[in-house]
């Protein structure tokens, strides 16, 4: 495997954007890449990578049987898994608003007072700062066209569709590991913020990417015709 991390293989040293000029009206002006099409990325040297976010499981909370099953699913995936595989873990502030939203709906839904007043209390914990030093981590695999995958053509659409393929075979074994692979609805628009927010780590806390920038993909927010 590589030891390049997302950053490096994606961007290189091209880590400004355009700002304008050829790129105007284009997503090239948010991010030096060429393009993303079908949760694709296209890139200025003309290379075509996957990404795929995995949730992760914790492995010491199961049986001694599954883990062995779990290993052996891994492993099985890695014998067939591209030569350019790169897994990375990113390590990024806890998204409290967002859990804090997510607590009120269920304040909202909850029918027994105990359980509401919980709720309650857990947000307003929240709002005194006693997650302020929380993290997350989200996990990626990562990786590029490569010529023994013989995509049927050598259009950009073929090569797109074969690492969707790719992509389709990598969640059926990570399935039998018990890792689920996130299938975001609009996987262009995903991507996009993805790379926003690895290019600009701490802007992007704050700075979100204006609405108008996902249709600057192929096709607005990822949907084909």
């Amino acid at each position: 495997m590589y030891k390049l991390n997302i950053k490096e293989l994606i961007f290189g040293g091209a880590v400004k954007t355009a700002g304008g000029g050829a790129w105007r009206d284009s997503i090239q002006a948010w991010l030096p890449i060429k393009n993303i099409i079908n949760g694709v990325v296209i890139t200025r040297d003309n290379r075509f990578i996957k990404i795929l976010e995995v949730l992760p499981v914790n492995i010491y909370l199961k049986s001694p049987n599954d883990r062995q099953n779990i290993v052996s699913s891994y492993a099985a995936y890695l014998k067939i898994a591209p030569d350019s595989l790169q897994l990375e873990a990113r390590t990024l502030p806890a998204d409290t608003a967002a859990y804090v939203d997510r607590m009120r709906e269920y304040a909202e839904a909850e029918d027994n007072e105990c359980c509401w007043e919980m709720i309650e209390d857990n947000i307003a914990q929240i709002g005194e700062g006693v997650a302020s030093d929380a993290i997350r981590h989200r996990f990626f695999l990562i990786f590029q066209y490569e010529a023994q995958m013989k995509s049927k053509g050598h259009s950009v659409e073929a090569i797109i569709q074969r690492l969707n393929e790719e992509a389709d075979t990598a969640r059926r074994y990570l399935d039998l590991c018990e890792l689920e692979v996130l299938e975001p609805r609009f996987s262009d628009d995903f991507i996009l913020k993805l790379l926003y927010e690895i290019i600009n780590k701490r802007t992007s806390q704050r700075v979100k990417l204006p609405e108008g920038v996902f249709d600057m993909t192929t096709a607005i927010h990822g949907i084909y015709e």
